[in-house]
């Protein structure tokens, strides 16, 4: 199942649908998963709490860590508040999307 991605306006990078539980029992990328609306998104576990934005600072941690990318290159363009959120993730959009493709779960 491939993610709904799709490139940034100005085209420099891509923005990742995902789907985030915070206070779960790990960090972890559990993998693509359809919304009802048909996006998919990749689901992301963290232990952190949805409060004061620890939980949106995990993903973002968690994501580049896995992409192996600078936690600059990566933002909350969506969603902050909400568990449904967008991710852009500056760059180059082929290397992104090559990056995103190979390391977006740990199963």
């Amino acid at each position: 199942m491939a993610l709904s991605t799709r490139p940034a306006k100005d085209g420099a990078g891509i923005l990742v649908p995902i789907r985030v539980t915070p206070r779960g029992g790990h960090n972890r990328i559990e993998g693509p998963v359809q919304d009802a609306d048909g996006t998919t998104r990749l689901k992301v576990t963290v232990t952190a709490a949805p409060a004061d934005g620890a939980a949106n600072r995990a993903v973002i941690a968690l994501l580049a860590k896995t992409w192996k990318l600078p936690k600059s290159r990566l933002t909350i363009a969506a969603g902050a508040g909400a568990r449904a959120k967008t991710v852009l993730v500056a760059g180059d959009p082929r290397a992104i999307l090559e990056r995103v493709s190979r390391g977006g779960s740990a199963k």
